[in-house]
């Protein structure tokens, strides 16, 4: 069982380092004994199976802590996501009410203009003290004993609620069992070879299951070292990459953007790097291509909070020769492509990607109609498009929503999108449609400049001549100075249409 996990490691390596995080090194006996600490003082605070525990903070060990802790009483983990505003973690908390509230300072204030969402909610300032909530040390010393363990806490019970990004609409509340927390465990290690051996490090944010999913948790499982960053910064995942024997990591693509961009990049020693794992997104080809002239291969890996996330990867052995390729379905998933009457379609032609396993998601929170939409006799209808190659290997082609329709042929934004990107010239680019009275819909590129390009818009549409179909050719491009994203890089659709339309 999941709670398990980090009492076994300790007892196999008590002193091995588990944790490396802000200069401190937390042995795998140290965190088992935290995790115990905190399992008495929320048992001792009155929670048991089913109770939620929010927490609003940047990375941290006690914030993985609280996982593995509410893992053993049976409760719901329930982080916040950071970046967003008082009125959306008030909707947050009003869908899904905690018994239990953990702050960091940098953050109480925010918290403390919620209001009557926290009405009946324990109050815990994690390293700070504030006027009617409770200091972090005096919430762990009231659990002196260990809580009688709830024998009915097992696999299947519900651990985490991680609310999506709303890249297409209104969040919902992700609800994950262990059983789907250790399948996708499962999965990270066939993917990415992973052994106690390897150092992983975590700059994504812990609120989000790529952070939390991807590498740190099966990590954690496998007795590895994780290097935790509070949050990504270029800098210093320069110096861990090359000081700290890192082995694994995961980073998006507005990451790599970053550190692309960096006066490092050029420099920059990544000999122990075994990999890099990438996704959230359609990953740009010039990315792919600079990684790989690092001589690190880029693996992708496709899935979604609802997948825990991992659903389809590609393997280091694969990364060159299939370059684009998000890989093909994980070892303890199954995955079908469908057109629109459910009938599964042939290699090359594009049908939404359907994926079913032990890691799939229960359903959202409170909302059985959105959950009976996305789950169907088991399988999680993704939304996104993709096509299949001969040997079986996945292509994402966009989502359902983003799909354009324009005199009746179907154009997928994401092959416009990689050829404009290909221009030293152009940042990012997001590809929608806009409405038409006499094709429906036409395309429209939004288009970010790199610093210090004088790109117009009409040498934006003439990157696409020859290479595209007619009808797929941008009606307009709009130039502007940077793109709306969710916290782990997704572009906002909806707001970009909202740009184009403004801009009409």
């Amino acid at each position: 069982m999941l709670a398990d996990w980090i009492a076994d490691n300790a007892r196999r390596s008590p002193g091995k380092i588990a944790i490396r995080f802000a200069g401190r090194d937390i042995s795998y006996g140290a965190l088992a004994t935290t995790v115990e600490r905190i399992v008495g003082a929320l048992a001792a605070s009155g929670i048991k199976r089913g109770d939620g525990v929010a927490f609003l903070g940047l990375n941290s060990p006690e914030m993985l802590a609280l996982l593995f802790s509410c893992a053993k009483l049976g409760a719901h983990f329930v982080p916040l996501n950071w970046r967003l505003a008082t009125p959306e973690h008030k909707q947050m908390l009003e869908d899904c009410p905690p018994k239990l509230l953990i702050v960091e300072p940098g953050f109480i204030v925010q918290s403390s203009g919620i209001g009557d969402a926290l009405v009946g909610v324990t109050l815990i300032a994690a390293g700070a003290s504030k006027p009617g909530w409770l200091a972090w040390d005096a919430f762990l010393a009231r659990g002196a004993s260990a809580p009688t363990p709830d024998r009915s806490v097992g696999a299947d019970t519900p651990l985490l609620i991680c609310y999506t990004s709303g890249s297409t609409g209104k969040p919902k509340g992700v609800l994950l069992t262990q059983r789907a927390i250790e399948c996708n465990a499962d999965n990270s290690v066939d993917m990415h070879a992973l052994t106690a051996d390897d150092v992983i490090l975590t700059t994504l944010p812990l609120f989000h299951v790529g952070g939390l999913n991807n590498q740190t948790t099966p990590a954690l499982r496998a007795g590895c070292t994780v290097v935790l960053h509070p949050k990504f910064d270029a800098d210093a995942t320069f110096d861990a990459i090359e000081h700290e024997g890192v082995t694994l990591t995961v980073l998006v693509p507005a990451q790599l953007d970053m550190m692309m961009a960096h006066r490092r990049w050029t420099s920059a020693d990544f000999s122990q790097l075994r990999m890099i794992t990438t996704g959230s997104t359609i990953v740009p080809m010039h990315i792919i291509h600079a990684v790989h002239a690092k001589g690190v291969p880029l693996v992708q890996v496709y899935g979604s909070t609802e997948t825990c996330p991992i659903a389809v990867y590609l393997k280091s052995i694969d990364a060159m020769r299939k370059v684009g390729s998000t890989g093909r379905v994980a070892v303890r998933c199954q995955m079908r492509l469908v057109d629109e009457n459910e009938i599964e379609v042939k290699p090359g032609d594009t049908g939404q990607i359907l994926i079913k396993g032990d890691n799939v998601m229960s359903g959202y929170w409170n909302a059985p109609q959105a959950s009976a939409v996305a789950l169907i006799d088991g399988w999680y209808r993704s939304g996104d498009m993709g096509h299949l190659d001969e040997e079986g290997y996945l292509y994402v082609d966009g989502r359902c929503k983003d799909m354009i329709i324009s005199g009746g042929e179907n154009i997928y934004p994401a092959e416009i999108e990689n050829l404009l990107t290909e221009s030293p010239d152009v940042a990012e680019a997001s590809v929608v449609g806009r409405s038409d009275p006499r094709w429906g819909e036409v395309v429209v590129a939004v288009v970010v400049r790199k610093p210090g390009s004088q790109l117009t818009c009409d040498q934006a549409l003439k990157l696409l001549d020859g290479r595209v179909a007619r009808f797929k050719l941008p009606r307009e491009v709009v130039l502007v100075d940077a793109l709306p994203r969710t916290a782990l890089g997704k572009v906002r659709k909806e707001e970009v249409r909202k740009m184009v339309a403004q801009h009409d």
